[in-house]
């Protein structure tokens, strides 16, 4: 691993320039304006823009939504019942996932078993503040129940506090445990309680501790995803790293617009609705 200072020093160039630090770029973007006109971009969106450019695969939009949807319910009331539910209606969709807290893991893997859709857990939920250690079991444990992706929070207050090692670290830990059975890790970074600079910083962190997915957002803090987050993290971490959308996508409109700034999966409660424009569902939770 780095050394905290030349971390921190690779970091912060990769700061300035994912925010935009030089002047003059506004006739030379190629697609790539969240990085190089950043306050103009931020601009546009705060205006009511549906779009942002993007020069790499995201600014494909699929006309099937359906696969890059995570069925969700994480609300504390959930029942049995639901969870079923919620497999079920991701089975009819063909949802990716569902994600669901870990006391239902094994519940959820027994109804999907033979299907194709995964089981995520969250980890450290939702508020990241569990020592590594209890990250790392907890996402062991769920592994073991049936669990192939992970959705783990990192520790806000150590990056916020500048403690860019111990974040990595927390993140690889997650990664490595769900690497070792071919499972995927997302990092969910609270962008609604960060700084741009700390957004850029904890996907690049992310990236740095090998995870497969950078996630915007619980669901349950300060704001959902919104499309400058999104983009700013795909200028971040480039083509080849996932992207989940999640917290207050509620329509196909809304999907789209995230995929065409450059998300690979959406976490939604309203999962249903996205594909087929009918309320109800048992997703609860973003």
């Amino acid at each position: 691993m780095a050394s905290s200072d030349s971390l921190v020093e690779a970091v912060t160039r990769q700061v300035m320039a994912e925010l935009g630090g030089g002047e003059g770029k506004c006739g030379d973007c190629k697609g790539s304006c969240a990085a190089d006109c950043s306050d103009k971009v931020r601009s546009v969106v705060g205006e009511g823009a549906c779009r942002i450019s993007y020069s790499g695969n995201g600014a494909r939009v699929p006309s099937e939504l359906g696969r890059y949807i995570d069925h969700t319910l994480l609300v504390p009331g959930t029942t049995a019942e639901q969870i079923d539910r919620l497999c079920d209606e991701a089975i009819q969709y063909r949802f990716a996932a569902v994600c669901v807290n870990p006391v239902w893991v094994r519940r959820a893997a027994q109804r999907l078993r033979g299907k194709d859709v995964a089981v995520a857990c969250v980890v450290g939920f939702p508020l990241g503040a569990n020592s590594t250690e209890i990250k790392v079991m907890e996402a062991r444990r769920a592994l073991r129940e049936g669990a192939r992706e992970i959705d783990m929070v990192i520790n806000i207050g150590a990056l916020k506090g500048g403690d860019h090692r111990l974040v990595q670290n927390d993140i690889a830990r997650v990664a490595d445990a769900c690497r070792e059975v071919g499972a995927l890790s997302k990092v969910i970074i609270e962008a609604g309680m960060l700084t741009d600079e700390e957004k850029v910083i904890a996907s690049r962190l992310s990236q740095l501790a090998r995870a497969d997915f950078v996630k915007t957002s619980t669901g349950f803090g300060h704001g959902g995803a919104t499309l400058f987050d999104v983009s700013l993290i795909r200028e971040t971490v480039g083509p080849e790293m996932g992207i989940k959308a999640s917290g207050g996508v509620k329509t196909a409109d809304d999907a789209q617009r995230m995929i065409a700034a450059g998300a690979t999966r959406i976490g939604a409660s309203a999962g249903i609705q996205i594909v087929s424009g009918q309320k109800g569902g048992a997703g609860g939770g973003y």
